[in-house]
């Protein structure tokens, strides 16, 4: 379903389990810090609503959403840790890179998942433009820091 047709922060509360111990990483692209940050606050908040604990957040920073892949694998090669959120955003540009980082992004960041037989979350807004960010970002279309998070105690719920 299109973020436009739905709320990004609304979730159910079915596989919700607690939360208490679990572990999570999240790994937040510097580029487009704007945006990037504010999707870091909601999924930070969201864990925080479902009884993670602060101290068992951590939060690393990579240069941009290509290698959200490579520290999401730094993360979840971590015994100690149960499920990396990755955050980012690839605004559309004059060109198709574009299309190769999104692709790339999309398919490092589910080989981690597999590879690591943990839940590592797909956290990267794609829009065309800046302002369809900033609504993707805790503006009126919600927070899709909000949704990544929740998809984590989700599949941790399992």
């Amino acid at each position: 379903m299109a973020s436009n047709l739905k709320n990004l922060s609304d979730y159910s509360d079915k596989n919700i389990t607690d939360m208490s111990k679990k572990k999570f990483a999240i790994v937040v692209s510097e580029w487009n810090e704007e945006v990037t940050e504010s999707l870091y606050q909601g999924a930070y908040e969201t864990l925080i609503s479902q009884g993670a604990n602060k101290e068992n957040i951590i939060k690393k920073m990579v240069p941009g959403s290509f290698e959200l892949s490579m520290g999401a694998q730094w993360m979840a090669q971590k015994e100690e840790i149960d499920a990396v959120i990755c955050l980012g955003c690839v605004i559309q540009g004059e060109t198709r890179h574009f299309d190769f980082i999104c692709d790339a992004v999309a398919h490092g960041i589910t080989n981690v998942s597999l590879k690591y037989n943990k839940p590592v979350i797909f956290g990267v807004l794609t829009p065309n433009t800046q302002k369809q960010a900033l609504d993707r970002a805790g503006g009126k279309h919600g927070n899709k820091g909000d949704e990544a998070a929740i998809t984590a105690v989700k599949m941790l719920g399992f």
